[in-house]
């Protein structure tokens, strides 16, 4: 049994989708309104901030992946996402669970260094720290043996269905919309961006992959890093219509950050766009030299094509 705990998000159903095509079909999936992904998937509702429904939901489980999500609240971070890890652990510990823990970069320093696994944690601002907190949980119980665990780390999603980010509401939401595109604080800093199907897939793999237990793992993305203005270029190549942007600067966030709490959240992470922002995945590719990344022509076509079918 692999189970997924928050399963109903982009990350999670892509997960189910992997392990079923190439590793399982003994699937439990996890979330306060399961649902399943597969016709033979196992679900099971579950409010994971409540320790035994944590314990009973990871039960009889091989794998635990932790893709679960939470809406762009601090105050809703701070008080569950600490508790909600806490007691999957306690309940993998019970077990005798693998935990597969996904992660995001928000811990890491938004000053243009390149971010490796080994980057030294400088969060800024309360999402941050939060997010510094959980990893530096999951740290300590593999550097103390209380349970085989391992994290996957991802810099900013963007791809098709569920996905949510800045890029896929800023770009691919307006590009539907036939809206003008609207690029945070500048169009010219490298960025890495990850297809969310690729994450998904990559974690399916490490979490099958004994040996890659014990350590961090940073997600594969395409390494050209483009800007927004070489990314906005490829994508009007693909739609085939020259699609116009107007770069937001800080002072409109900060204003708009007083009558928007949704603009508000965002503040902390904008630091990232005012620097070159590049993952460095080479310890993934080199493990796992057979993985097909998805170019960023081949994620910006996949989106087109969904797209088009809406209409």
């Amino acid at each position: 049994m692999q189970t997924i705990l928050g399963a109903n998000g982009q990350i999670g159903e892509e997960l189910a989708r992997e392990l079923k095509r190439n590793f399982t079909s003994d699937i439990r999936i996890v979330s306060r309104a399961a649902q399943k992904i597969n016709e033979t998937d196992e679900v099971f509702a579950a409010d994971l901030s409540i320790r035994e429904k944590a314990v009973e939901a990871v039960k009889g489980s091989e794998i635990a992946y932790f893709t679960l999500g939470l809406p762009m609240s601090s105050d809703l971070w701070e008080k569950q996402f600490p508790l909600i890890l806490h007691n999957v652990i306690e309940a993998c510990r019970i077990h005798g669970t693998k935990l597969v823990f996904f992660d995001n970069t928000y811990m890491y320093p938004q000053d243009g260094r390149i971010l490796k696994e080994n980057t030294t944690f400088e969060p800024v601002g309360r999402k941050g720290r939060v997010r510094k907190k959980m990893a530096d949980m999951v740290l300590k119980e593999i550097k103390c043996g209380g349970l085989q665990a391992v994290i996957c780390r991802a810099p900013e999603f963007y791809g098709p269905g569920k996905t949510q980010s800045i890029t896929n509401t800023l770009i691919f939401n307006n590009i539907k919309a036939g809206k003008k595109l609207k690029v945070p604080l500048s169009a010219d800093k490298k960025r890495s961006l990850i297809w969310t199907p690729d994450a998904s897939r990559a974690t399916a793999l490490i979490g099958n992959t004994p040996d890659t237990f014990g350590q961090t793992w940073h997600l594969p993305v395409d390494k050209t890093h483009p800007t927004y203005k070489e990314f906005i270029h490829l994508a009007s190549g693909i739609y085939g219509r020259d699609l116009d942007y107007s770069v937001i600067p800080k002072f409109a966030f900060t204003i708009g950050a007083l009558f928007n709490k949704q603009v508000k959240e965002l503040l902390e992470l904008l630091p990232r766009y005012a620097h070159d922002n590049i993952f460095d995945d080479s310890k993934f590719r080199s493990r796992f030299p057979e993985f097909h990344v998805t170019s960023y022509h081949q994620g910006i076509d996949t989106i087109k094509k969904e797209q088009l079918l809406e209409k």
